[in-house]
């Protein structure tokens, strides 16, 4: 059973939920989660019609199942 944590910052909260239960990730979150270099991940989200990255404003998030899937047909990147 997983346990959520909230802890304030800022007048917000944060919940400590893992990242395997996230659906999206940020890139650092995304390399510490799949092991891939950062360089690595915003080179693979480069491309404008990039199936697993989702852009909010300049950032770039992760959508961590279709990395998953992504990851799992590749032979090398």
């Amino acid at each position: 059973m997983s346990e959520k944590r909230a802890t304030r910052v800022r007048n917000k909260y944060k919940y400590d939920v893992p990242l395997w239960h996230r659906p999206i990730l940020s890139v650092a979150e995304a390399t510490e989660y799949f092991g891939i270099g950062s360089n690595k991940i915003y080179e693979l989200t480069e491309k404008e019609n990039c199936p697993f990255v989702i852009w909010i404003g300049s950032r770039r998030v992760i959508k961590r199942t279709a990395f998953e899937r992504f990851l799992e047909k590749q032979y090398s990147i």
